[in-house]
């Protein structure tokens, strides 16, 4: 799997048996002047070969070669928020789409954007730019901070504010709105099947539950006080066999939930022990497998694409 080791500056790979297999950055692997700062979510492309990253709190979207280990593009400025062209204000989530196209949430700008391959300005907005972020989509979101593919070709966004998720088409329409049951702040809300989605509570303790387009809790997960109680996380995604991937932030670790257990049944890093040596981490806070399995590869013959194709 893929992590995010945000407060570590570094993306892993680890495999089953929890050994670093991949890394970035290592030394040498930046340019002269180039900085590699809290990545919070990484997802592999389509095509398996980069690896789309949101640098929320340095305002930037970095892809990465996966074999050169090599920053390859870069969209935002590291350090500079703002508005403008090639300016994000904690962009968060950002995944490529099949042509090449990129799709992130830009939460403080209360927006969505759809980036043209190589561009710094944005091809189409979703939402007006402002500062003030409310629920009224999609004419503006309240807090957007995350835009996730689902098998009709629309994409789940998650609004912080107010605690909704939308059904998002890429011609700007809203197919239908929902309330996560019991949830104090969703993050990345992602479709699990048809009809059903994979939300996380962002909050201490936390949550991990599905639910339904009508509100209807499906299963939660919500342990008592101990090694298993969550701490913020981030970000869930459902395992081919019906397990949950998800990393638990502020417990410093990445884990494995089986839902018809309701136990951890894997982990990564030492639960609330931050660190930098093998098998520690410091607040990972994104989460991917690796291809074929990675959730942009599973989803691309169904992902929507752009209804505009000039910047």
């Amino acid at each position: 799997m893929l992590i995010a080791d945000r407060t570590n500056n570094r993306l892993l790979v680890v495999n089953q048996r929890g050994e670093i297999v991949w890394e970035f950055p290592r030394p040498g692997d930046l340019a002269p002047g180039q900085t590699f700062l809290v990545p919070d979510d990484a997802f592999f492309t389509p095509d398996g070969r980069e690896i789309v990253v949101t640098q929320e709190d340095d305002f930037v979207i970095s892809i990465i070669d996966v074999a050169t280990h090599r920053i390859v593009y870069r969209y935002g400025t590291p350090g500079q928020p703002g508005s403008g062209p090639n300016q994000v204000h904690n962009p968060d989530d950002a995944m490529q789409l099949p042509d090449g196209y990129l799709i992130a949430a830009d939460i403080k700008n209360c927006r969505l954007l759809l980036i043209a391959p190589g561009a710094h300005t944005p091809a189409q907005v979703f939402g007006e730019t402002t500062n003030s972020c409310l629920h009224d989509p999609p004419t503006r979101w309240g807090s957007p901070n995350g835009a996730f593919a689902m098998s009709n070709g629309h994409y789940v966004v998650t609004e912080i504010n107010g605690d909704w998720v939308d059904e998002l088409g890429l011609d700007g329409a809203i197919y239908r709105s929902a309330h996560p049951p019991g949830v104090n702040y969703p993050s990345d809300t992602n479709e699990m099947s048809p009809g059903v989605l994979v939300t996380v509570d962002y909050s201490n303790p936390g949550t991990l539950e599905t639910f339904d387009w009508s509100g209807n809790l499906l299963w939660r997960y919500h342990p008592l006080p101990g090694d298993s109680q969550l701490n913020h996380p981030s970000l869930a995604l459902a395992l081919p066999n019906g397990d949950f991937l998800m990393n638990d932030d502020y417990n410093d670790r990445v884990v494995v939930i089986d839902p018809r257990s309701d136990r951890i049944v894997w982990q990564y890093g030492y639960t609330g022990q931050a660190g930098t040596a093998p098998g520690f981490l410091n607040r990972p806070d994104g989460v991917d497998l690796v291809p074929p399995y990675s959730f942009d590869i599973i989803r691309a013959k169904t992902m929507g694409q752009p209804t505009t194709t000039t910047p």
